[in-house]
């Protein structure tokens, strides 16, 4: 099996076309950023990887924790000096606090843990293999634990609502110049 990873779907459609024009494994697999904060791959990237049966396997999954905790900021060492993280979430805090309010709410309505409702939702959406970052063997447990959450389509749609469209992040249309780093500033 052959993966890619943060592109757009043209790109990608490029890359499949070229594999099969020399006979090459073509890719099998996508690992995207995916969640209940950043869908911007559902417009073009999602449907080409379904069209061609690739499966999808994003990264962030819980959008760096801000799915597994009812408030946005964490005392860890991770909320405190991960700036990728910062520069993909922070422009938008206010707008998906809304997000993360509804899956603490419907985490209370079946008795499960907030990142549970964001990884059932991912398997909802078809998502074969979100990549969970665990640090302790317990966040395993509650990944597997998601397994057994199965979330209406009441459910789906009242998660996704309040979702307003993002800058793109991850893909990138080509490379940048020697020394550019690619992430925003710390909002403050």
């Amino acid at each position: 099996a052959i993966g890619a990873s943060a592109m757009y779907g043209y790109q990608f459609m490029n890359m499949q076309h070229i594999a099969e024009q020399h006979g090459w494994t073509p890719f099998s697999v996508m690992e995207n950023h995916y969640n209940l904060l950043y869908r911007e791959d559902e417009r073009e990237l999602i449907p080409i990887c379904k069209q061609m049966q690739v499966s999808l396997m994003p990264y962030s999954p819980l959008a760096a924790g801000h799915l597994a905790r009812r408030t946005w900021r964490s005392d860890s060492l991770r909320g405190k000096t991960d700036r990728v993280a910062m520069g993909k979430y922070d422009r938008s805090e206010q707008e998906d606090m809304k997000i993360v309010e509804r899956v603490y709410e419907l985490s209370e309505r079946y008795g499960v843990k907030m990142q549970q409702i964001a990884l059932a939702w991912e398997w909802a959406k078809g998502v074969a293999t979100p990549i969970v970052g665990a640090t302790k063997t317990k966040y395993l447990d509650d990944a597997v634990g998601a397994l057994a959450v199965s979330l209406t389509e009441e459910d789906i749609a009242y998660l996704e609502e309040p979702y307003i469209p993002h800058r793109v992040v991850g893909a990138i249309l080509e490379n940048p110049p020697q020394g550019v780093v690619l992430l925003d500033e710390k909002n403050e």
